[in-house]
């Protein structure tokens, strides 16, 4: 089957955020198959100093979630920090169901997208303590590129610690 950003138009999807709920579409596919059938060792293993998968799939829902908010033109929560600092850590899941938590979040963002009036893609928007200046549409592209870097990252550690097969 093509990728998505050659399987045409995305129903319902405004043309200028369309590509980046491609982008969001392929790592939505990518993730189950790079970390099927990974063991927890191999799911929160360092190789080389390198983050763990499980930090990346952690880290990409959480990601998504903060920066969702921040789109809606709120600030994040006491909880959003706390399940922040905690993305390092193990917290019991495998690595199917933290797979299937990130695809779950992707989705999530792509409904987004969506939905978001092309009328507001230009609005203002703050991120962080520091509030620093960004738009609509400058979060929905980071989402996507953000998650890509972290879906490349998962299907590059996952490699390294089956072995390399």
């Amino acid at each position: 089957m093509a990728e998505p950003w050659l399987r045409g138009p995305i129903a319902g999807m405004p043309a200028m955020v369309m590509p980046a709920a491609h982008a969001l579409m392929q790592a939505a596919e990518d993730i189950p198959q790079a970390v099927a059938g990974l063991t927890s060792n191999q799911l929160w293993a360092l190789p080389g100093g390198a983050a763990a998968v499980g930090f990346h799939l952690r880290h990409l829902a959480g990601s998504i979630d903060r920066l969702l908010t921040y789109e809606s033109d709120a600030q994040l929560s006491d909880a959003q920090f706390e399940a922040m600092d905690a993305e390092i850590a193990d917290d019991g899941r495998d690595a199917e169901q933290l797979g299937r938590d990130a695809v779950a979040s992707i989705a999530r963002a792509i409904e987004v997208m969506r939905v978001t009036p092309p009328g507001t893609y230009l609005e203002a928007r703050s991120v962080g303590r520091r509030k620093l200046p960004t738009t609509v549409l400058g979060l929905l592209v980071h989402i996507a590129e953000h998650t890509q870097r972290h879906v490349g990252a998962i299907i590059a550690t996952a490699k390294v610690v089956r072995g390399g097969r």
